[in-house]
């Protein structure tokens, strides 16, 4: 089993969760993991808002780690599909996403990720539905 540095150092290569979006994976293991962000201006809508693409881009980046964090597998899981709720609106401060399986199948898995904020009030509800193929 990878150790949480060095999951983190080979998803450092999803430049657009870690770099652009500021991403940061807490926790990761098969079947489940945590990841936080700190939204500033940048994910914020022309109304002031967080966009919903924020909770969007951490849901499929939780979803990543929790069902890929065992780094030698033969095979890889993409997201199939996705199906967003919005519970209520951010109000500042730190995000977190829990990411945890559902049901894991020999070629597909659903996986349940839910948004909090700071004060631990869930945001958003994400279920994912995922796609396992081979590694390349």
């Amino acid at each position: 089993m990878a150790s949480l540095e060095e999951i983190k150092k080979f998803f450092d290569g999803d430049k657009y969760a870690t770099e652009a979006s500021g991403i940061v994976i807490e926790k990761a293991e098969k079947g489940h993991s945590v990841v936080t962000l700190e939204p500033d201006g940048r994910h914020l809508n022309a109304v002031g808002a967080l966009m919903g693409a924020v909770y969007y881009t951490m849901a499929d980046f939780a979803f990543a780690v929790a069902e890929n964090c065992v780094l030698d597998s033969d095979t890889v899981t993409v997201t199939q599909s996705a199906q967003m709720n919005f519970l209520r609106a951010w109000r500042g401060g730190k995000i977190t996403c829990t990411a945890d399986i559902v049901k894991d199948g020999r070629f597909v898995c659903l996986y349940e990720i839910k948004a909090f904020d700071q004060e631990g009030k869930e945001l958003a509800l994400i279920i994912v539905n995922g796609f396992k193929t081979q590694r390349k």
